[in-house]
Protein backbone atom coordinates (compact mmCIF):
# COMPACT_ATOMS: atom_id res chain seq x y z
CA UNK A 1 0.00 0.00 0.00
CA UNK A 2 1.15 3.53 -0.77
CA UNK A 3 2.36 4.89 2.62
CA UNK A 4 0.45 8.11 2.01
CA UNK A 5 -2.80 6.20 2.40
CA UNK A 6 -1.85 5.25 5.96
CA UNK A 7 -2.38 8.91 6.87
CA UNK A 8 -6.04 8.76 5.84
CA UNK A 9 -8.46 8.05 8.67
CA UNK A 10 -12.00 7.14 7.67
CA UNK A 11 -14.71 6.63 10.26
CA UNK A 12 -17.47 4.27 9.03
CA UNK A 13 -19.53 5.14 12.12
CA UNK A 14 -19.23 8.90 11.61
CA UNK A 15 -22.09 11.19 10.62
CA UNK A 16 -20.26 12.32 7.47
CA UNK A 17 -20.58 9.95 4.49
CA UNK A 18 -17.41 8.00 3.73
CA UNK A 19 -16.99 9.47 0.26
CA UNK A 20 -17.05 12.99 1.72
CA UNK A 21 -14.50 12.02 4.37
CA UNK A 22 -12.27 10.50 1.70
CA UNK A 23 -12.64 13.44 -0.68
CA UNK A 24 -11.84 15.94 2.06
CA UNK A 25 -8.77 14.06 3.29
CA UNK A 26 -7.45 13.58 -0.24
CA UNK A 27 -8.07 17.27 -0.89
CA UNK A 28 -6.03 18.20 2.20
CA UNK A 29 -3.24 15.80 1.19
CA UNK A 30 -3.06 17.34 -2.29
CA UNK A 31 -3.10 20.89 -0.92
CA UNK A 32 -0.24 20.08 1.48
CA UNK A 33 1.85 18.52 -1.28
CA UNK A 34 1.57 14.83 -0.43
CA UNK A 35 0.74 14.35 -4.11
CA UNK A 36 2.44 16.57 -6.67
CA UNK A 37 1.05 18.09 -9.86
CA UNK A 38 1.10 15.57 -12.70
CA UNK A 39 1.32 12.58 -10.37
CA UNK A 40 -1.15 9.75 -10.94
CA UNK A 41 -3.69 8.69 -8.34
CA UNK A 42 -4.67 5.02 -8.04
CA UNK A 43 -7.62 3.74 -10.03
CA UNK A 44 -11.03 3.57 -8.38
CA UNK A 45 -10.56 -0.16 -7.85
CA UNK A 46 -7.09 0.17 -6.31
CA UNK A 47 -8.19 3.11 -4.17
CA UNK A 48 -11.17 1.13 -2.90
CA UNK A 49 -9.05 -1.93 -2.14
CA UNK A 50 -6.30 0.08 -0.40
CA UNK A 51 -8.76 1.85 1.90
CA UNK A 52 -11.23 -1.02 2.22
CA UNK A 53 -14.18 0.97 0.94
CA UNK A 54 -16.61 0.31 -1.89
CA UNK A 55 -15.83 1.35 -5.45
CA UNK A 56 -18.88 3.62 -5.32
CA UNK A 57 -17.32 5.46 -2.37
CA UNK A 58 -14.00 5.76 -4.22
CA UNK A 59 -15.73 6.95 -7.41
CA UNK A 60 -17.82 9.59 -5.62
CA UNK A 61 -14.72 10.88 -3.79
CA UNK A 62 -12.80 11.21 -7.06
CA UNK A 63 -15.83 12.87 -8.68
CA UNK A 64 -15.72 15.48 -5.92
CA UNK A 65 -11.99 16.13 -6.47
CA UNK A 66 -12.66 16.52 -10.19
CA UNK A 67 -15.42 19.06 -9.46
CA UNK A 68 -12.92 21.03 -7.36
CA UNK A 69 -10.41 20.98 -10.20
CA UNK A 70 -7.84 19.08 -8.14
CA UNK A 71 -7.62 16.11 -10.50
CA UNK A 72 -8.09 15.48 -14.21
CA UNK A 73 -9.10 12.24 -15.83
CA UNK A 74 -7.49 11.08 -19.04
CA UNK A 75 -9.33 8.28 -20.82
CA UNK A 76 -7.05 5.29 -21.08
CA UNK A 77 -4.27 6.93 -19.06
CA UNK A 78 -5.62 7.43 -15.54
CA UNK A 79 -6.31 10.15 -12.99
CA UNK A 80 -3.73 12.87 -12.40
CA UNK A 81 -3.21 15.74 -9.96
CA UNK A 82 -3.74 19.04 -11.77
CA UNK A 83 -1.38 21.97 -11.44
CA UNK A 84 -2.87 24.70 -9.26
CA UNK A 85 -1.52 28.21 -8.90
CA UNK A 86 -2.17 30.22 -5.75
CA UNK A 87 -1.24 33.78 -6.68
CA UNK A 88 -0.95 36.59 -4.16
CA UNK A 89 -2.72 39.80 -5.14
CA UNK A 90 -0.30 41.85 -3.03
CA UNK A 91 2.98 40.77 -4.66
CA UNK A 92 4.12 41.42 -8.23
CA UNK A 93 5.47 38.16 -9.65
CA UNK A 94 5.75 36.72 -13.11
CA UNK A 95 3.90 33.58 -14.13
CA UNK A 96 7.24 31.86 -14.69
CA UNK A 97 8.48 32.77 -11.20
CA UNK A 98 5.30 31.54 -9.52
CA UNK A 99 5.33 28.19 -11.27
CA UNK A 100 9.05 27.60 -10.79
CA UNK A 101 8.75 28.34 -7.06
CA UNK A 102 6.02 25.70 -6.79
CA UNK A 103 7.95 23.02 -8.64
CA UNK A 104 6.08 23.23 -11.96
CA UNK A 105 7.66 23.46 -15.40
CA UNK A 106 6.38 26.64 -17.10
CA UNK A 107 6.13 26.96 -20.86
CA UNK A 108 4.34 29.01 -23.51
CA UNK A 109 2.52 28.16 -26.70
CA UNK A 110 2.83 31.26 -28.83
CA UNK A 111 -0.16 32.48 -30.80
CA UNK A 112 1.29 35.83 -31.93
CA UNK A 113 4.39 38.00 -31.42
CA UNK A 114 5.03 41.19 -33.32
CA UNK A 115 5.01 44.98 -33.57
CA UNK A 116 1.90 47.00 -34.40
CA UNK A 117 0.15 50.31 -33.80
CA UNK A 118 -1.76 50.57 -30.50
CA UNK A 119 -5.52 50.48 -30.28
CA UNK A 120 -7.28 53.49 -28.80
CA UNK A 121 -7.56 51.79 -25.41
CA UNK A 122 -3.93 50.61 -25.46
CA UNK A 123 -2.72 54.08 -26.38
CA UNK A 124 -4.78 55.67 -23.61
CA UNK A 125 -3.62 53.22 -20.92
CA UNK A 126 0.02 53.30 -21.97
CA UNK A 127 0.11 57.04 -22.70
CA UNK A 128 0.95 56.58 -26.39
CA UNK A 129 -0.02 58.37 -29.57
CA UNK A 130 -1.77 56.68 -32.47
CA UNK A 131 1.45 56.65 -34.50
CA UNK A 132 3.43 54.87 -31.76
CA UNK A 133 4.56 51.27 -32.04
CA UNK A 134 3.85 48.55 -29.52
CA UNK A 135 4.96 44.97 -29.03
CA UNK A 136 2.03 42.56 -28.89
CA UNK A 137 2.32 39.10 -27.34
CA UNK A 138 -0.42 36.48 -27.26
CA UNK A 139 0.18 33.02 -25.84
CA UNK A 140 -1.12 30.11 -23.84
CA UNK A 141 0.54 29.80 -20.43
CA UNK A 142 1.19 26.19 -19.48
CA UNK A 143 2.27 24.37 -16.34
CA UNK A 144 3.60 20.86 -16.90
CA UNK A 145 2.01 21.02 -20.38
CA UNK A 146 -1.45 21.87 -18.98
CA UNK A 147 -3.07 25.11 -20.23
CA UNK A 148 -3.51 27.41 -17.24
CA UNK A 149 -4.36 30.71 -18.93
CA UNK A 150 -4.59 32.71 -22.14
CA UNK A 151 -2.47 35.86 -21.99
CA UNK A 152 -2.34 38.97 -24.16
CA UNK A 153 0.34 41.62 -23.51
CA UNK A 154 0.96 45.02 -25.06
CA UNK A 155 4.12 47.02 -24.36
CA UNK A 156 5.60 50.20 -25.90
CA UNK A 157 8.27 49.33 -28.44
CA UNK A 158 10.63 51.52 -26.41
CA UNK A 159 10.21 49.03 -23.57
CA UNK A 160 10.25 45.85 -25.65
CA UNK A 161 11.75 46.56 -29.10
CA UNK A 162 12.04 42.87 -30.03
CA UNK A 163 8.99 40.77 -29.04
CA UNK A 164 10.69 37.67 -30.48
CA UNK A 165 13.19 37.90 -27.61
CA UNK A 166 10.53 36.68 -25.17
CA UNK A 167 10.59 32.90 -24.96
CA UNK A 168 9.22 32.15 -21.49
CA UNK A 169 9.49 35.02 -18.98
CA UNK A 170 8.57 38.50 -20.21
CA UNK A 171 9.74 40.06 -16.95
CA UNK A 172 13.16 38.40 -17.23
CA UNK A 173 13.63 39.92 -20.70
CA UNK A 174 12.54 43.35 -19.45
CA UNK A 175 14.92 43.22 -16.50
CA UNK A 176 17.79 42.14 -18.74
CA UNK A 177 17.07 45.20 -20.90
CA UNK A 178 16.99 47.58 -17.93
CA UNK A 179 13.18 47.99 -18.12
CA UNK A 180 12.08 46.32 -14.91
CA UNK A 181 8.39 46.57 -14.02
CA UNK A 182 8.49 47.95 -10.49
CA UNK A 183 4.80 48.11 -9.63
CA UNK A 184 1.42 47.35 -11.18
CA UNK A 185 -2.29 47.95 -10.81
CA UNK A 186 -4.35 44.80 -11.22
CA UNK A 187 -8.07 44.37 -11.76
CA UNK A 188 -9.81 40.99 -11.48
CA UNK A 189 -13.25 40.23 -12.84
CA UNK A 190 -15.21 37.17 -13.99
CA UNK A 191 -16.29 36.50 -17.57
CA UNK A 192 -17.84 33.62 -19.51
CA UNK A 193 -15.64 32.19 -22.24
CA UNK A 194 -16.86 32.69 -25.81
CA UNK A 195 -16.22 29.98 -28.39
CA UNK A 196 -12.78 31.24 -29.43
CA UNK A 197 -11.50 31.77 -25.88
CA UNK A 198 -12.95 28.45 -24.69
CA UNK A 199 -11.12 26.59 -27.46
CA UNK A 200 -7.82 28.23 -26.52
CA UNK A 201 -8.25 27.61 -22.78
CA UNK A 202 -9.51 24.06 -23.39
CA UNK A 203 -12.73 24.61 -21.43
CA UNK A 204 -16.42 24.34 -22.41
CA UNK A 205 -17.93 27.39 -24.08
CA UNK A 206 -19.59 29.60 -21.48
CA UNK A 207 -17.39 28.42 -18.60
CA UNK A 208 -16.38 31.12 -16.13
CA UNK A 209 -12.84 32.46 -16.37
CA UNK A 210 -11.04 35.06 -14.30
CA UNK A 211 -10.02 38.06 -16.38
CA UNK A 212 -6.99 39.73 -14.82
CA UNK A 213 -6.00 43.11 -16.27
CA UNK A 214 -2.59 44.40 -15.17
CA UNK A 215 -1.04 47.78 -15.94
CA UNK A 216 2.64 47.77 -15.02
CA UNK A 217 4.92 50.75 -14.48
CA UNK A 218 8.66 51.32 -14.55
CA UNK A 219 10.37 52.74 -11.46
CA UNK A 220 10.00 56.29 -12.84
CA UNK A 221 6.24 55.87 -13.23
CA UNK A 222 6.21 55.31 -16.99
CA UNK A 223 3.46 52.87 -18.11
CA UNK A 224 5.31 49.85 -19.49
CA UNK A 225 2.96 46.86 -19.74
CA UNK A 226 -0.72 46.18 -20.34
CA UNK A 227 -1.48 42.50 -19.88
CA UNK A 228 -4.86 40.78 -19.92
CA UNK A 229 -4.85 37.20 -18.66
CA UNK A 230 -7.81 34.85 -18.86
CA UNK A 231 -7.27 32.33 -16.06
CA UNK A 232 -8.92 28.94 -15.73
CA UNK A 233 -10.81 28.91 -12.44
CA UNK A 234 -10.15 25.20 -11.93
CA UNK A 235 -6.39 25.86 -11.78
CA UNK A 236 -6.09 29.40 -10.41
CA UNK A 237 -6.59 30.75 -6.90
CA UNK A 238 -5.98 34.36 -5.93
CA UNK A 239 -5.04 35.22 -2.38
CA UNK A 240 -4.75 38.48 -0.50
CA UNK A 241 -3.63 38.97 3.09
CA UNK A 242 -5.69 41.37 5.18
CA UNK A 243 -4.57 42.93 8.43
CA UNK A 244 -6.34 45.05 11.00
Amino acid sequence: MDPRFTQLRLDPQGATPLYQQLARQLEQAIETGAWQAGEALPSERNLAESLEVSRITARKALDRLAELGLIRRSRGSGTFITPRLNQSLSRLSSFTELLTQRGFTPSSHWLARGLANPSVEEGMRLGLGADARVARLKRLRLADDVVMAVEESCLPAAVLPDPQAVETSLYAVLEAGGKRVARALQHVTAINADAELAALAEVPEGQALLKVTRLGYLADGTPAELTVTYCRTDYYDFMVELTR
